[in-house]
């Protein structure tokens, strides 16, 4: 479990991944020998995976969606594949940010990012609803993103 003070080193890494050890350690009022090792410690237990950034659709010219996908288990299971093969499958194409298994109604949620809405529907139609498994999806096109 995580005690306050790695709530707090997480909490300002992930506001700003860039902050160096020794700005953590000013807003933590923490020696930044207790701010290395704790961010050593998190990332050796996995708590942290990597640090990323946040980009800017409207600046970049790019857009972004959400994809909720809801999978065919018959399917899936006919040719002996799984959950987590399809999620691979799908996380492996360039245009994917993200997949996450859900519960729910829909099953996994896909987050990507293109160039227009063309390369959206390439992505939906040619790729995503061409995989076994796949059931049915449905588009979100983000407006903005906070």
């Amino acid at each position: 479990m995580l005690d306050k003070k790695d709530a707090m080193v997480l909490k300002l890494l992930k506001d700003d991944a860039k902050l160096s050890i020794k700005e953590i350690s000013k807003k933590t009022l923490l020696p930044i020998t207790t701010i290395h090792n704790r961010i050593k410690k998190l990332e050796k237990k996995g708590i942290i995976r990597n640090y990323t950034i946040n980009l800017d659709d409207k600046k970049l010219g790019t857009i972004s969606a959400f994809v909720s996908v809801s999978m065919d288990y018959k399917t899936l299971r006919s040719d002996g594949s799984d959950e987590n093969s399809l999620l691979k499958k799908i996380r492996s194409h360039d245009s994917v940010e993200s997949v996450c298994m859900l519960t729910g109604d829909v099953d996994m949620l896909v987050k990507v990012r293109v160039e227009n809405v063309n390369e959206l529907d390439k992505f939906v139609i040619d790729f995503l609803r061409k995989l076994d498994g796949i059931e049915r999806t449905n588009t979100m096109v983000i407006l903005s993103e906070i």
